[in-house]
C-alpha cells in the first residue's frame, strides 16, 4: 500500500462538473490542490480548482502532460475512455480503479456481475438486433424498459414498452447501440446507499436515502429512508459487497429498489453521487471528503448522521427560486456555476435540515 499524501499534494479529476466541482472544496478544507481536465472550456469545476486543463481525451500529450503534475488520478464521470485510461495509468495510481469502470461502463456487464454476486437484479436479456429484440419481449414481457448498454444517464437513452406493439419502435429509437431490455420491478420506493472504501479495504457507508425522480432525473432525497433495521442492513451490507468484490477505493453509488420480497439492485455509479448530496448538511464528514479521503490513502471519515436531511435537485429554470429559498432558515444551498440554463440541467441543490439529534 502507497503513503497516505500529504496536504500540499494534488489531487487529478477527470471531468469538470458539479461533482468535480465539490470534490475540489472538499480537497481544498484537506489542504490538497486540485487540477482538473477537461475537454470544455470554462466548466463549474474550474471556477475552485488550483489548475485546468481544457483538452480532449484523445490528447496523449495532454494527458501525460497532466499525469505529470499530480499525484492521484479520480474521476467524477464513469464514460472515460478506455484509451485515456491507459495513458494515464501508466504514470499515476487511478481510483477507483479499472475494474470499477469496466463494470459500471457498459449495463449488461453490470448486471451479470451483480448477478455473479448473488444479488438479486430486474429480468434482463442483450438486445442487439431485431432478433435479441423479439426473443427478449417474450422471454421478459412487458411493460419493460429498453436502455442503450452505455452512455445513458438521467433518463437519457432509454424507451419504455407497454404493450409488444411498442418494441419496434423501442428498439428503432436506439439507434443500433446495443442495448438491454430490463423488466418492470413492482416496488414500494427506491433508495439509494452511498458507500466508500479506504486503501487499507476499510468500508464505510451512510444512512440509505430515499430517493423520488421526476422525468428519469433524481428530484427529492430524503433521509432516513422509509426502511426496516433489516431492510436498512441489508442495503449496508450488499453496498459492501459490491465495494469488495471489485477492490474498490473511492465513493460508490449504489441504487436499489424496495420490493415486499427484498431489495433489488437497480444500478451502481463507482463516483460521488447525486443522492449523497444531503450528507453535506448531515453528516460531519460528507461524501465529498469521504471519497478525497480515500483516494488519498487517508482513513475514512465518520459518516454517521446527525440530522434530518431532504435534498432538492434545482433543475433548469427551478434556478429562479433562489431568492425565495434564500429566504428558507433551514436551507443550505449549493448552486454549481453553470453560465447557462437549459431544461432538464441540474443548476443547483438545496438541503433542508427538517430535524437535528438523537
Amino acid at each position: 500500500m502507497s503513503e497516505p499524501l500529504k496536504p500540499g499534494a494534488t489531487i487529478g479529476i477527470l471531468g469538470g462538473g458539479q461533482l468535480g466541482r465539490m470534490l475540489s472544496v472538499a480537497a481544498s478544507r484537506l489542504g490538497f490542490k486540485t487540477h482538473i481536465y477537461e475537454p470544455g472550456a470554462h466548466p463549474p469545476a474550474g471556477q475552485v480548482a488550483d489548475a485546468v486543463t481544457t483538452a480532449g481525451y484523445d490528447d496523449v500529450a495532454a494527458l501525460k502532460a497532466f499525469a505529470a503534475v499530480v499525484d492521484v488520478i479520480t474521476f467524477e464521470f464513469e464514460n472515460i475512455p478506455t484509451d485515456a485510461l491507459d495513458v494515464l495509468e501508466r504514470s499515476r495510481p487511478i481510483r477507483p480503479g479499472r475494474e470499477a469502470l469496466r463494470v459500471s461502463q457498459d449495463r449488461l456487464t453490470e448486471k451479470d456481475f451483480l448477478s455473479g454476486l448473488g444479488l438479486t437484479v430486474a429480468p434482463y436479456a442483450n438486445v442487439e438486433s431485431a432478433g435479441d429484440m423479439t426473443a427478449a419481449i417474450a422471454a421478459i414481457g412487458t411493460p419493460s424498459i429498453l436502455k442503450t448498454r452505455r452512455f445513458g444517464y438521467d433518463g437519457k437513452g432509454q424507451a419504455r414498452i407497454s404493450q409488444p406493439s411498442d418494441a419496434d419502435a423501442a428498439f428503432a429509437d436506439m439507434q443500433g447501440a446495443p442495448s438491454v431490455l430490463e423488466g418492470f420491478v413492482t416496488f414500494s420506493h427506491e433508495v439509494s446507499v452511498i458507500a466508500a472504501r479506504g486503501v487499507s479495504g476499510d468500508v464505510a457507508c451512510f444512512d440509505p436515502g430515499e430517493n423520488v425522480h421526476k422525468n428519469g432525473i433524481l428530484d427529492t432525497t430524503t433521509v432516513p429512508a422509509r426502511l426496516t433495521a433489516a431492510q436498512r442492513m441489508d442495503a449496508v451490507l450488499l453496498a459492501a459487497k459490491i465495494l469488495n468484490a471489485l477492490d474498490y477505493v473511492g465513493v460508490m453509488g449504489v441504487e436499489l429498489f424496495v420490493t415486499k420480497s427484498g431489495l433489488i439492485v437497480n444500478e451502481i455509479a463507482p463516483r460521488v453521487h447525486n443522492s449523497g448530496h444531503w450528507t453535506q448538511q448531515g453528516c460531519v464528514v460528507d461524501q465529498f471528503e469521504q471519497h478525497i479521503r480515500a483516494v488519498a490513502g487517508w482513513p475514512l471519515g465518520d459518516g454517521t448522521r446527525y440530522a434530518d436531511v431532504v435534498m432538492e435537485n434545482l433543475i433548469g429554470d427551478d434556478i429562479a427560486r433562489i431568492p425565495d429559498i434564500a429566504n428558507e432558515r433551514n436551507a443550505s444551498i449549493h448552486l454549481y456555476g453553470k453560465a447557462e440554463m437549459k431544461p432538464g440541467r441540474k443548476m443547483g441543490h438545496v438541503n433542508r435540515v427538517t430535524t437535528t439529534g438523537g
